[in-house]
């Protein structure tokens, strides 16, 4: 086995190499791109915070019906200043502002309806009484109670950090892995104690964590290639999750038009907003993110800005128009090469270029240790 690959991490997983996929939520995530991932010896993840209970039961038991190998399903724990849903007032508020946006489109506006989330306490038990190898979360930590129970069910627990203090409170709350997701990673940045926007780079958070915690940690943010992974675990971490790698992959349910974007030089140009959904995220930068970014305090928090926005996304995605569709990626899209398309070559395409890249180090070093000797 590639001796780099034998970690804390590929162990709690029983994975055969510490390479995740990174989840995605609002319909992005497939069964198919997490079997992939997982058939090739990562780790696939699922994000279902989207779904209702009932349907994250079917998904979870068909990714278990699609492969034997283990997966995770992610879900977004329910943050403190976060609306359930959206009254009338609101809604009309904040439709007029989008209205340009919807007459250049040729887009009826939507008529006022009450909407709330799925269940985060009901999404759990579903996880708990489907088992998967991993739960994983973001924007907090589950209860006590919960952790504890999916301790004993055998499920591993993961959470995300994007700063040291976060990172102390997961473990000290008793999760069992903690990602470091750096200000790079795409998506949106689950920060739950200090704003998003003081999110730590990569580098640095990952080697803070992985210097005082004593739980394992996950390297996010930036990461595309084989040098992005030795570079995390030369900082301490014992794994590495790829977000837009994989989003870019032909398995995503990310609409055509975006992933053709992800390999431009357009993807050069991200930036954090929250003009997407309401809560911070990463993602290229086009018309729409521009437009609403000139003054972003009038847009409404999660989730009301993201139904308020899903019938532009809709006509986005129908008309192939990547001016008003949400385009997440992290500052590593650059980086992506066009010939790993498929997501379990982008894994194995991943194992040997790590393979690579300490191989070439190890050549560098005993060259060095062989010219001083000669002098």
């Amino acid at each position: 086995m590639t001796s780099w690959a034998s970690t804390r991490i590929s162990e709690l997983f029983d994975a055969q190499y510490p390479i995740v996929q990174g989840p995605f939520g609002g319909g992005v995530s497939t069964v198919a791109l997490a079997t992939a991932v997982s058939n090739a010896g990562g780790l696939g993840s699922f994000g279902g915070h989207h779904l209702q209970p009932h349907q994250l039961d079917a998904t979870v038991g068909a990714l278990a019906a699609a492969t034997g190998r283990p997966f995770a399903v992610n879900l977004w724990v329910p943050t403190a200043d976060q609306p359930r849903g959206i009254d009338e007032e609101t809604f009309r508020t904040g439709l007029a502002r989008l209205r340009p946006w919807y007459d250049a489109l040729g887009v009826d506006l939507p008529e006022y309806r009450p909407q709330t989330l799925p269940d985060f306490d009901e999404q759990v038990e579903v996880v708990l009484e489907r088992r998967p190898r991993v739960f994983s979360f973001v924007f907090g930590i589950p209860s006590p109670r919960v952790l504890a129970e999916c301790r004993r069910r055998g499920i591993v627990t993961v959470g995300a950090a994007t700063n040291l203090d976060e990172g102390r409170a997961l473990e000290a709350g008793g999760v069992d892995v903690v990602v470091a997701s750096g200000n790079e990673a795409g998506g949106h940045r689950p920060s739950f104690l200090r704003p998003a926007e003081e999110s730590v780079a990569t580098g640095p958070l990952t080697a803070q964590l992985s210097s005082e915690l004593r739980v394992p940690v996950i390297a996010a943010g930036g990461i595309a290639d084989g040098r992005g992974i030795a570079a995390a675990f030369a900082l301490g971490a014992e794994g590495a999750q790829l977000g837009t790698a994989f989003l870019a992959t032909e398995q995503s349910a990310a609409p055509a038009v975006h992933r053709e974007v992800l390999h431009t030089d357009r993807a050069r140009y991200t930036m954090l907003t929250h003009a997407f959904s309401g809560r911070h995220g990463r993602g290229i930068r086009n018309d729409f993110l521009d437009a609403l970014a000139t003054d972003p305090a009038d847009i409404p928090p999660y989730p009301q800005q993201l139904w308020l926005t899903a019938p532009l996304r809709a006509a986005g995605t129908e008309r192939a128009n990547p001016e008003v569709l949400f385009l997440y990626a992290g500052q590593g899209a650059p980086l992506l090469d066009k010939a790993h398309t498929d997501a379990g070559e982008l894994v194995r395409f991943l194992v040997t270029d790590t393979d690579r890249v300490f191989a070439r180090l190890a050549d560098r070093s005993s060259r060095r240790r062989d010219e001083a000797g000669a002098r």
